[in-house]
């Protein structure tokens, strides 16, 4: 590791976390220069739902690098963008009964999200955005300016503004009606809260503990913006792309957002790509208004059209929720062991979380399951929740190989806990 210590910035950061050198990858498993294998229950932070080097998308891949195809083209028309558009069009907006147009704002997630307040803001006239507790955008400025951990807010170096923070779904108790709270401000001539132009949400906080909103808090969500005629803003970067199950995953709320933010898995294989869905009355962007140079990665619209093949039928989308309550279960027995240690287990489909009491244990357990040949991170704004994000196209064997790990990696930890509080 001492060329990356020598060479590369202090922000690094996962490959602290994961101290080897990488050299390849196939579907749930990734291999180190020593010849040692790791589960990935990790997922590339959830870019990587169909599993490293997916054999269909790197077919088509190949065959289109080999053909010549093109790879840059900003956003001019060509055949692999028509054929993506067309396919995404047919495969998950048109049945779903979602009309959106497609932007193609940027490489990464926060591009979409940028793209996304923008045209809000230019909208409305408006300049306000209302954000949760524990939320992440993205690190871009705007982005971050709705965002809520303090470490990634602070780095920004100045102060982030027009923005309003408000509790998301069970931030204040679990008996605690946020929707009334948020309202009361919106209507109250006196709260001192202007008018903002959008609000923008995620379904599931990934980054901010695996928080997730109950279906009937989306709706009054989406309530509240109707009658105060704010924009909706859903940003589906980790949760979207099938994590939860469906494809969106706001689908069992049946909520219309004005706009949805989507990046990580969306190329299916890794590569960079973002899109910011738009109802068509709100497209008003002039030639040029939002741009990148790095928007027309045609190789992601290669996999990404690849990608859409999974969601021809409903078999991927069952397997997850499957899948999904397996782990739960799993990890419900596991809190039960150790109840003195684990405060919840919370998640849905193949994104679940175990929150632990105390701060220093989820990293402690992460750290004990990669040295056990498992990747698993952490999240939350104290770092006390371990984040399971397995690829979607895990098979039960690979599931059950790394819930066993977790198991044992728990195990151990607690029981070196119980050692040094007997000496």
């Amino acid at each position: 590791m001492d060329t990356f210590e020598r060479l590369e910035s202090e922000v690094r950061s996962y490959c602290r976390c994961f101290p080897v050198i990488f050299d390849t990858a196939q579907g749930c498993y990734l291999t180190d220069t020593d010849g040692n294998r790791y589960l990935d229950f990790f997922s590339g932070a959830g870019a990587l739902n169909y599993g490293h080097n997916n054999e269909q998308m790197k077919a088509r891949l190949l065959e289109y690098i080999l053909r010549d195809g093109i790879t840059h083209g900003l956003d001019m028309a060509t055949v692999a963008k028509k054929r993506f558009l067309d396919k995404f069009n047919d495969v998950i907006l048109k049945p779903r009964n979602l009309p959106y147009k497609v932007q193609f704002p940027g490489p990464t997630g926060t591009n979409a999200v940028e793209s996304a307040l923008k045209l809000a803001r230019n909208i409305t006239g408006r300049h306000n955005v209302l954000s949760f507790t524990n939320a992440f955008h993205g690190m871009t400025l705007g982005s971050l300016s709705v965002s809520g951990n303090f470490m990634k807010r602070e780095a920004a170096g100045l102060v982030l503004t027009h923005s309003i923070r408000m509790p998301y779904c069970k931030y204040l108790g679990k008996d605690a009606e946020t929707i009334e709270y948020i309202d009361r401000f919106l209507r109250d001539n006196g709260s001192g809260v202007d008018l903002p132009a959008a609000i923008i949400v995620e379904t599931i906080q990934a980054e901010g503990g695996v928080n997730v909103a109950s279906v009937e808090w989306l709706q009054d969500l989406e309530q509240i913006c109707r009658q105060h005629e704010l924009l909706l803003i859903l940003d589906d970067i980790q949760a979207g792309c099938g994590r939860t199950g469906p494809f969106f995953s706001f689908e069992k709320a049946g909520i219309y957002p004005d706009m949805v933010c989507l990046a990580k898995s969306i190329s299916g294989y890794g590569l960079p790509m973002a899109l910011t869905l738009i109802k068509p009355e709100l497209d008003q962007w002039k030639p040029g208004e939002h741009n990148g140079t790095f928007r027309g990665n045609n190789h992601a619209f290669i996999t990404a059209t690849e990608a859409l093949n999974y969601w021809e039928t409903d078999e991927l989308s069952s397997e997850t929720q499957r899948k999904g309550e397996k782990i739960v279960r799993s990890l419900h027995r596991l809190r039960k062991q150790h109840p003195e240690s684990i405060r919840e287990i919370r998640g849905r489909g193949l994104m679940q979380a175990i929150q632990f009491t105390e701060e220093d244990m989820a990293q402690t357990a992460s750290q004990e399951a990669f040295r056990r040949g498992l990747l698993i991170e952490t999240s939350g704004a104290s770092g006390s929740v371990l984040k399971l994000l397995p690829p979607l196209t895990v098979s039960d064997e690979e599931l059950d190989e790394g819930l066993q790990i977790i198991w044992e990696a728990t195990a151990e930890i607690l029981s070196r806990k119980v050692s040094l509080a007997a000496h």
